[in-house]
């Protein structure tokens, strides 16, 4: 009797949930707004994919005026008026008018400090909570998810939405199964697993069903913008809808840096790497390189250059590695000839750019690199990872002439890195200007045309 009670009592109180939850979702239905809700949870965190933000913003306000651009921000101190400033002041993007906000609390559950173990899959998971209380918060008529939370797609078509995304990066790619299968050591891949066969095979089974769910979730987008060759690859190959996605490169500044001098007269020389504070920007294999580079030179006859990391950090994890960047420079006897910016305005970036007469990325499969097109767009001859979008996109020849190296390991750096302060003046404008006018093919105008062209369809169907 006492049995068949808790179990009545069980049965009501699921049934009372999936009520509340039908009730919710019924509700954000019929109350949707004409809006595009762009799901953006860290709008400080600096980098490529908030410029892609606000340019996506200014590009939705041109071409669909009747239409609120809200913001969905977990970042407790954003305003409408705050978001515009960013945008102007951080990647000099002029909105037409603020952006609605709309504040999230439970940002932690898509935060990767919360997911020690299983990381991948816990903030897949998380960014669905997150998106339930955006949603529930405001039901826009267009969901746009400028972040990579493939997993919150279905629940927003469950709530009536037209689904848009801008895929920087696939949450996992095939690279990354080979790597675990190749018992490969990386910043995703860490070495006790690495060096476990047992240990190895099980993450291999998750990957596995991970690809396959990221496959399921990523499908039920309307419209998937890729930000590059291989990530349109990767992105065709796991979720199946080639009709789909398009491919739009990211907007660079490549107008407002193309107006500085390419003549770099100011010595020591100086190179600048400009990339968030995150582990797969792999610092540390630039100055480990840079310190090889310094061993090499002859100081009589040439000054010591300068390495110059520009960066932003999200959270304490990566002021923490930044203080062990810092640490690493002490031990390396480098310490004097490396400086650190953090959190820099838009302004302050476009003159340290104006000084480098090189710029540096070391991130494997980086899937654009918007830093990269920035250096050549500088005048800064470019040294990427000889991977992904650096290799695939950009750091290609332009009219037959040399852009830029591409490196993969220390030694392959540090000899590019030589190769650029030792170069002739009129060989290095050469580059320098060949590599300027190939950064012109993703300057932020292209990115205003292919993206409204991409996005017409979608807004035109639903708005007859």
């Amino acid at each position: 009797m006492a049995n068949g009670f808790v179990v009545g009592a069980l049965i009501s109180a699921l049934l009372g949930f999936i009520l509340r939850l039908a009730s919710l979702i019924i509700n954000g239905r019929r109350s949707r707004k004409r809006a595009v809700g762009f799901f953006h949870p860290y709008t400080n965190d600096g980098g490529g994919g908030e410029r892609v933000l606000w340019c996506a913003v200014k590009a939705i306000q041109e071409e669909s005026p009747d239409l609120d651009c809200v913001v969905y921000t977990g970042d407790h101190d954003a305003s409408p008026q705050s978001l515009m400033g960013r945008a102007l002041d951080r990647f000099g993007v002029n909105l037409l008018h603020p952006p609605k906000v709309v504040h999230l609390c439970k940002r932690k559950w898509v935060e990767e400090t919360t997911y020690p173990r299983f990381t991948m899959i816990g903030q897949s998971l998380g960014s669905v909570y997150l998106a339930w209380e955006a949603l529930c918060s405001f039901t826009p008529l267009y969901y746009f998810d400028t972040s990579g939370y493939a997993f919150t797609y279905p629940l927003a078509r469950i709530f009536g939405c037209k689904v848009i995304c801008y895929t920087h990066y696939p949450t996992i790619s095939l690279d990354m199964l080979s790597r675990v299968r190749d018992r490969s050591f990386m910043y995703n891949n860490d070495a006790f697993v690495a060096q476990s066969v047992w240990l190895s095979s099980v993450k291999i089974i998750y990957y596995t069903l991970f690809s396959w769910l990221y496959g399921f979730v990523g499908s039920h987008a309307h419209l998937a913008m890729v930000n590059s060759s291989w990530t349109q690859s990767h992105i065709q190959k796991l979720w199946k809808i080639p009709d789909r996605t398009k491919r739009v490169y990211p907007p660079c500044d490549t107008s407002g840096l193309q107006v500085l001098p390419l003549e770099r007269l100011v010595k020591p020389s100086k190179i600048i790497s400009v990339a968030q504070f995150r582990p797969e920007k792999a610092h540390t294999l630039q100055l480990e390189a840079f310190s090889v580079a310094l061993g090499k030179l002859d100081d009589a006859d040439f000054p010591r250059p300068k390495l110059q990391f520009v960066g932003s950090c999200r959270n304490k994890s990566d002021e923490a590695r930044l203080q062990n960047l810092k640490n690493r420079a002490v031990e390396l006897k480098v310490d004097a000839d490396v400086e650190f910016y953090k959190n820099v305005t838009y302004s302050d970036l476009v003159k340290l750019l104006g000084g480098a007469t090189a710029g540096i990325h070391s991130m494997t499969d980086e899937h654009f690199g918007i830093s990269v097109v920035e250096y050549m767009a500088a005048g800064a001859i470019p040294i990427a990872h000889n991977s992904a979008g650096p290799k695939m996109d950009i750091v290609l020849e332009e009219d037959g002439q040399q852009t830029g190296f591409l490196a993969r390991s220390v030694d392959e750096y540090s000899y590019a890195i030589l190769n650029v302060f030792q170069m002739p003046e009129a060989e290095r404008l050469k580059m320098a200007s060949a590599a300027r006018r190939r950064a012109t093919r993703f300057s932020e105008q292209r990115f205003h045309e292919d993206f409204k062209a991409a996005i017409r369809p979608i807004l035109n169907h639903v708005s007859q």
